[in-house]
């Protein structure tokens, strides 16, 4: 059995154990993706979306060590 089908098997196990109908309800609306909300954004977060895609056209990109550098250096 790989690791997946374990894991798998264990989540199936646990939910077979639960008897609360609103954490089961809860589980089933998560799993099937039931989300009839629409996400609404504010204009801010509209421009930032674009600053951020207009960043990535450009390539003004930081890697993840040089983040991790200058947190490293912020927090000393």
């Amino acid at each position: 059995m790989t690791h997946i089908e374990e894991i798998r098997r264990s989540i199936i196990n646990k939910i077979l154990s639960i008897t609360n109908a609103e954490l089961l309800s809860a589980y089933d609306k998560i799993l099937t993706g039931n989300n009839d909300e629409l996400l609404s954004l504010t204009e801010e977060q509209i421009e930032m979306l674009k600053m951020s895609d207009a960043d990535i056209e450009n390539e003004n990109l930081v890697s993840q060590s040089e983040i991790d550098k200058m947190d490293a250096e912020w927090l000393n």
